[in-house]
């Protein structure tokens, strides 16, 4: 049995390598959004679901568990290795059938049950077949439970190895061939094993149908063990949005959290295995679980609003992204260990309580395993896609704290008698009214989240002095967006816990600067994307050019638009009630992989690259199909912020850009003479920019609009404009000699700029790249005057 429990721990590694993996290769082609996400997640966890509840239908108990639980092992293996060789095939037809809409839905989650259906079956089974091996008594059914614990503690192995280490380091092949190895090394140690140990089938085919059915009266263990799975995988989105707040929304945040569960659940799983073998009333004991999950709930609660955002910590002076990584990991552990642990020993005291002598072992683990997870389905998905947008987080979590106390009132209220029957009696219903007591103080005790956690995140504690005054705050299917206007008058919208774009004089004239160059170096840009809306001044700036005629923005958060239209629209021209703009909700990775439409112009403004996701829109594919969505002439530009960020993530930007368009020009945005930001433009066509073509438009009545948003930016003329330049293709090739390109397969960026997102080092950065410049001799066109200026102001140094 010991040595099971160590093969246990390789199959819950592996298990959880690939399902970072498959994550992040599925949301490249179906998007990042919540919903693909949760038809990700739904289809991974429904495939695990289905894979328990039908081995004991088609393998039967007189195969040998071992060998039965060594072959799944060694499919999982071989499905690892077709999905990494096969997916990128299947994504290709995706993107040749994927439509928009709710059909486009049904499409997403066709192409995921195809893809993870397989292997997520054969995870399943992996419990139930091996439970064979034991019998079905509280003494036999406690190892299952150790067993549940070791593949758990696997799980936290794997989470940490692979965003930590396999994808930051190397990528997605390397990581699969890692798990692969594990998945054939367990299978061989499994065979061996098999070889070693004969054995008994613990129960009789002839009676196999009659034992193989649930124990009668067992339904309020599996509503309440239901119950338990919803209320854990809804508090994990919970946590994990606010949890994100607080820490950042980096990649190294999600797999933290993760690992911190799972860390959690293998704890409660060892400590319910223990009981179970000794609790005289299991069902009693999964009750009283049950109750102190609400007393954790709570305690989450007050952690993610109460305590965590105003504990006195300055992210700015930690020295390096390892001392950030401690005070994150213990963040984690405070807030989710207690209902982690509860969670954790549910399981094995479930499976105690409704084990029966004679009973197929196979089926009691496969039974009590998909009631949690049908559970831990529904709670994902309804969390995550209504209930969150619907009430809020406060809210939910007072939704999961009733959930909790339903589930302890299911298993303490009513008592079972022989022969099944379940009846009241006057203890349970004194308890069930002590339990009831108890939620709804819980309950009132839920506070809101606090408005500056929204607006700052992890710089709550510095910002705490500032006069700011939060006027929005609201709760998305995607993210949590604010407003808040400082005392001068200033307005800021934040998403991800930062200020994501304001009416700051360096702001604004980094999103006005990107979306006039859009429309300026175009011939015709008749058709424009917005990738992004943000505060919609950069879509703003693009709308008011008279050539544009449609314009199309891809926004992820269907928020975010309302929001803005209300709070910005005097600084973005009122952009989203613009009849000739149109406003997507998607991904828009995913909308440029499944729309026929082109472009004339395509500017890109998404959240920071050390978001989890968001690196996916700087991949060297990516700006490869960005291109093949260009009209001839077309101009592709894109923000790079030089602030919260290091110089390895800056070069991954600009390197990857530039491999995807050779002759891309770099133009500068400065702050008090030192660098800020900067905008990339690609040209699809190259050529020389007209500056006294273009200085001469600036000047027409129909482009005064343009002209007038240009000089409220400290730009006068198209000479100013142009006089940003920072530098072009072949000069930056030195500085970008150890640029680590940002590709899908690694999507490495994420890595880079989660390690340096507390960081202020735009001066150096900005500095250290313009060391490079000069005068570009054949970019600019105009009259010798015109480049008489240029060469003055751009100098070469």
């Amino acid at each position: 049995m010991p040595l099971l429990i160590l093969l246990f721990v390789g199959s819950g590694c592996a298990a959880l390598i690939y399902e970072i993996v498959w994550f992040q290769l599925l949301q490249l082609i179906v998007g990042s959004s919540s919903i693909s996400l949760g038809v990700v997640l739904g289809t991974f966890m429904g495939g695990m679901c289905l894979g328990s509840l039908y081995l004991s239908k088609f393998v039967g108990t007189k195969e040998h568990p071992l060998r039965v639980y060594a072959a799944l092992e060694a499919a999982i293996g071989v499905c690892g290795v077709l999905i990494l060789f096969g997916l990128p095939w299947a994504g290709g037809l995706y993107t040749a059938i994927a439509i928009q809409g709710m059909p486009g839905l049904f499409m997403r989650a066709l192409f995921c049950a195809i893809c993870l259906l397989p292997p997520t079956l054969l995870m399943g089974a992996t419990l139930p077949a091996i439970a064979r091996w034991v019998q079905a008594t509280p003494n036999g059914v406690s190892w299952l439970g150790f067993f549940y614990g070791g593949n758990t503690a696997g799980a936290v192995l794997g989470c940490i190895l692979a965003g930590f280490y396999l994808l930051s380091t190397h990528d997605v092949a390397y990581a699969t061939f890692v798990a692969v190895a594990i998945n054939f090394a367990v299978a061989g140690a499994g065979f061996f094993l098999s070889k070693a140990t004969p054995h008994t089938a613990p129960v009789d085919e002839d009676v196999k149908a009659a034992a193989t059915k649930i124990p009668p009266g067992s339904w309020p263990v599996y509503a309440t063990i239901g119950l338990s799975g919803m209320a854990a995988l809804g508090a994990e989105v919970v946590w994990t949005r606010l949890l994100s707040l607080t820490i950042g929304a980096t990649t190294y945040t999600f797999s933290l959290i993760l690992a911190a569960f799972l860390a959690g659940l293998g704890i409660g799983s060892s400590v319910g295995s223990f009981a179970a073998r000794t609790v005289a009333n299991p069902r009693a004991a999964l009750g009283w679980c049950q109750f102190f999950i609400m007393c954790g709930l709570a305690w989450a609660a007050y952690a993610l609003t109460g305590s965590l955002p105003y504990w006195p910590i300055n992210p700015e002076l930690s020295t390096g992204a390892a001392y950030t990584f401690q005070i994150d990991i213990v963040r984690c552990l405070y807030t989710v260990l207690p209902s982690a642990i509860l969670w954790g020993a549910s399981f094995p005291l479930a499976l105690a309580a409704v084990a029966q002598k004679d009973q197929d072992p196979g089926k009691l683990v496969g039974s009590v395993y998909a009631a949690n997870t049908v559970g831990a389905i529904l709670g994902s998905l309804v969390v995550a896609l209504v209930l969150v947008a619907w009430i809020g987080t406060q809210g939910t979590q007072r939704v999961l704290i009733v959930m909790a106390g339903i589930g302890a009132l299911l298993t303490l209220v009513p008592v079972a008698k022989e022969g099944g029957k379940v009846v009241l009696e006057p203890r349970g219903l004194a308890l069930g009214a002590l339990v009831a007591i108890v939620a709804i103080a819980l309950v009132s005790s839920v506070g809101k989240i606090p408005g500056l956690l929204v607006a700052y995140g992890r710089f709550m504690p510095v910002r705490m002095g500032n006069m700011n005054d939060i006027i929005y705050m609201g709760e998305g299917l995607q993210s949590t967006v604010a407003v808040s206007r400082l005392p001068n008058g200033v307005l800021n919208y934040h998403n991800a816990g930062k200020v994501q774009a304001s009416s700051e004089p360096q702001d604004m004239r980094l999103q006005r600067m990107l979306g006039h160059l859009t429309t300026l170096l175009p011939a015709n840009p008749r058709k424009v994307l917005v990738i992004g809306c943000g505060a919609g001044v950069t879509a703003g700036a693009v709308s008011i050019d008279p050539r544009v005629l449609d314009q199309t923005i891809a926004e992820i958060e269907p928020l975010v638009p309302k929001v803005v239209s209300t709070y910005f629209a005097k600084h973005n021209f009122d952009v989203v009630n613009n009849p000739k703009v149109h406003i997507k909700i998607d991904d828009a990775r995913h909308y440029i992989l499944t729309t026929d439409e082109k472009f004339d112009a395509i500017t890109s403004d998404p959240l920071d690259p050390w978001v989890k996701g968001a690196a996916t829109l700087y991949t060297r594919e990516f700006w490869e199909l960005a291109k093949k969505h260009l009209n001839p002439g077309g101009v592709i530009t894109v923000f790079v912020q030089l602030y919260e960020s290091n110089e390895a993530a800056v070069k991954s930007e600009i390197g990857t850009f530039f491999e995807a368009f050779p002759n891309a020009i770099v133009f500068g945005n400065t702050y008090n003479g030192a660098g800020y930001d900067v905008v990339l433009v690609g040209q699809l066509d190259p050529k020389p920019i007209d500056v006294d073509a273009i200085q001469a438009r600036l000047s027409t009545p129909e482009y005064a609009p343009i002209a007038h948003s240009l000089s409220e930016i400290g730009f006068n003329s198209a000479y100013d404009l142009f006089a940003t330049f920072a530098a072009q293709g072949e000069m930056l090739k030195p500085w970008l000699a150890d640029a680590q390109i940002n590709r899908d397969r690694n999507l490495r960026l994420q890595y880079l700029a989660g390690l340096g997102f507390n960081l202020y080092q735009q001066a150096t950065i900005y500095e250290n790249m313009i060391r490079y410049r000069k005068y570009p001799e054949n970019l600019f066109v105009g009259s010798p005057q015109t480049l008489q200026f240029l060469r003055s102001a751009i100098g070469g140094y």
